[in-house]
């Protein structure tokens, strides 16, 4: 098969895989703890304002909601999953998959954590590494817990695909 296509099937995989295991964390520690996560439809509405040249708001929740915005924002999750994962495979190589590791897939996850702080979250109008909301350490924290557990994801998705490759 074609490395292209490998490399694409494998980080679909390999990003879904990791996205469920961030979205199954998220899960347990809004029901263990009351700590809710990004309402994905903002994430929506974010991108859903990029036709019309708007891309950023004072405070997104506050913006004009659009169409279908809570799909577009999960759709765009799971894209952005896989495009972390894609990123993965292209700096340590497809041979990774055949024995995971745990350091490439932290340091993916832990550095993707460069977008919420420099580039989503400025673009809600919740300031650079949410400096602008009530409490911004706690939203840094959370950002940075969560994206390491996207990172321990990527290597708990690797393992399983590897088991599978065999």
């Amino acid at each position: 098969m074609n490395n292209v296509v490998l490399l694409v099937e494998y980080a679909l995989l390999l990003g879904i895989g990791a996205t469920i295991f961030m979205d199954v964390y998220a899960v347990v520690i809004k029901k263990l703890f009351n700590i809710p996560s990004l309402d994905y439809a903002l994430l929506g509405r974010w991108i859903g304002s990029f036709p019309k040249g708007v891309f950023s708001h004072p405070n997104i929740m506050q913006a004009t909601p659009v169409k279908n915005e809570r799909a577009l924002g999960w759709l765009a999750h799971y894209t952005i999953g896989a495009s972390f994962a894609f990123v993965l495979l292209l700096i340590w190589g497809i041979e990774w998959l055949s024995a995971p590791t745990l350091l490439p897939a932290l340091i993916i996850g832990v550095g993707t954590t460069v977008f919420p702080y420099f580039m989503m979250q400025p673009a809600f109008g919740f300031g650079i590494a949410g400096s602008k909301t009530p409490k911004p350490s706690t939203v840094r924290i959370k950002s940075l817990m969560t994206h390491t557990i996207y990172g321990i994801g990527l290597y708990v998705a690797g393992v399983v695909i590897s088991v599978i490759i065999g």
